[in-house]
């Protein structure tokens, strides 16, 4: 048990995940405060992403979010997994992802990171997390991947006491 008054779940090490376990995001709705503070963050000026009149001029329903401001959204501290693995993480290694189909102003997404791929080495290992993102309709909006690498609880071959391993 943690004795971490701050910490908001038990500690977990890379032994503890399994292929399937499923990390639920907060859903949020793309509002048009969210798309100029994306805009303001990442400097692009792109008018599909913040002149509504322009993207109904070239046949959208309203602004389109931009795949990093989708991505973004899969964010995993909006969730509860880097609260599990402070003392565990050595890093967030890579991430790729799909851009579907558009996001507007106004979709609410629902983001999850789903446990994918464990690669056990010898002190750490890597979960491989997919990441989906699917928009009120049902429709998946984006899919990728994420890498974790974390420490193992005990390095492989210490538990049963063979140095070799």
């Amino acid at each position: 048990m943690t004795t971490d008054p701050h910490a908001l779940c038990e500690q977990r090490w890379f032994e503890d995940f399994r292929v399937g376990e499923r990390f639920p995001l907060p859903s949020r709705t793309m509002t048009e405060a969210l798309f100029a503070a994306f805009q303001l963050a990442s400097g692009d000026n792109h008018p599909s992403h913040y002149d509504v009149e322009y993207c109904r001029a070239h046949g959208h329903a309203g602004l389109l979010a931009h795949g990093f401001q989708v991505l973004v959204q899969t964010a995993a501290g909006a969730g509860l997994f880097p609260h599990m693995v402070e003392d565990s993480m050595k890093g967030f290694i890579d991430q790729s992802s799909r851009f579907l189909k558009p996001v507007i102003a106004g979709d609410t997404l629902r983001c999850t990171l789903e446990v994918a791929e464990l690669v056990p080495g010898r002190t750490t290992g890597v979960v491989a997390m997919r990441s989906s993102v699917v928009n009120q309709r049902g429709e998946l909006v984006m899919d990728g991947t994420q890498r974790y690498l974390l420490k193992r609880r005990v390095p492989l071959g210490e538990a049963s006491g063979d140095p070799t391993r």
